[in-house]
């Protein structure tokens, strides 16, 4: 009863904090990766691809060796504040993993992406060999059952809350908290604020694709404008600005109405909002027509 009590005194890791250790570890992968090969950006194209899944986990493995190796817990499950903890010896809180099991963990994580990716190049060059006919065969059976072994154990995995993957299981290893979780940093308000406002953050970037701000922000400028009295000055204003970029219009063009803009504001707006419409009057695009009058305005300005 003594050792049932110790091996349940600590609490459970939340499968989600399981699962987003996993995400962060495939992040660093990720990002290892790329900025390995950035250093190669400049040498011959193509320099690294004989030798891609070798150098993968060559740098897999050197992760591991400073992360699950010397502190029995994956750089997602350290960001997390957990670790993997030996359930193979029993009547103890906290057991590290053996050295057996460290590299067995080595070999089917690392080993497995290894085998996969350098399988695949090896099939495309030698597909017509009936022998590696018959082992791409075996092993795409292999395949398929570790794939449906991995969704049975997934799915006791969403009931139990151990053992999110084959491999942890096979081992006999699961994560557990550094320290005790009891004490919290942060209280419930503070959460259900943070939460709040994710929540209204999602919502506003799924809701201000579909509102038409420029349109709205014409039909607002319409509604609140003062009409000039002097018709003259009105049209001299309106020939001698752009209505988007209130500059002097280069190569003017007009969309319907009796303002002007410039060739590239309106052909750069009418490209991105095919809704588009005066920001001046509200007209919506007609047709855009080049317009002539620098002649006009130059007479104007002499006189």
């Amino acid at each position: 009863m003594a050792r049932a009590g110790s091996e349940t005194s600590s609490p459970r890791v939340l499968r989600i904090s399981q699962l987003d250790a996993f995400e962060l570890d495939d992040a660093l992968e990720q990002l290892v990766w790329s900025q390995f090969a950035r250093c190669f950006q400049h040498f011959k194209p193509g320099l690294l691809t004989r030798v891609e899944p070798e150098l993968k986990a060559l740098l897999q493995l050197l992760v591991w060796r400073f992360t699950v190796y010397s502190n029995s817990a994956t750089v997602g499950q350290t960001l997390l504040s957990i670790r993997y903890h030996n359930t193979l010896i029993a009547g103890q809180k906290y057991r590290t993993l053996s050295r057996r099991q460290k590299l067995w963990y080595a070999l089917l994580t690392v080993g497995e992406k290894w085998l996969k990716e350098r399988s695949h190049s090896l099939f495309l060059r030698h597909g017509a060999h009936t022998g590696l006919q018959k082992a791409r065969q075996a092993l795409a059976v292999i395949s398929s059952t570790i794939k449906v072994a991995s969704l049975l154990n997934f799915m006791l995995f969403l009931q139990s809350g151990t053992f999110p993957t084959l491999t942890e299981r096979m081992l006999g290893v699961r994560p557990v908290f550094v320290r005790d979780q009891s004490a919290r940093q942060i209280n419930f308000h503070y959460m259900n604020r943070e939460l709040l406002w994710h929540g209204f953050a999602e919502f506003l970037i799924f809701l201000l694709p579909l509102i038409n701000v420029w349109k709205l922000k014409t039909r607002m400028s319409a509604l609140f404008s003062v009409p000039d009295r002097s018709s003259q000055k009105a049209e001299s204003l309106r020939r001698s600005e752009c209505g988007i970029c209130s500059e002097w219009p280069v190569m003017p063009h007009s969309i319907g109405c009796v303002h002007v803009f410039c060739y590239y504001c309106v052909k750069s707006h009418t490209a991105a909002d095919v809704f588009f419409t005066c920001p001046k009057c509200g007209a919506e695009v007609t047709d855009i027509q080049p317009v002539m009058f620098q002649i006009e305005m130059a007479e104007m300005q002499q006189m």
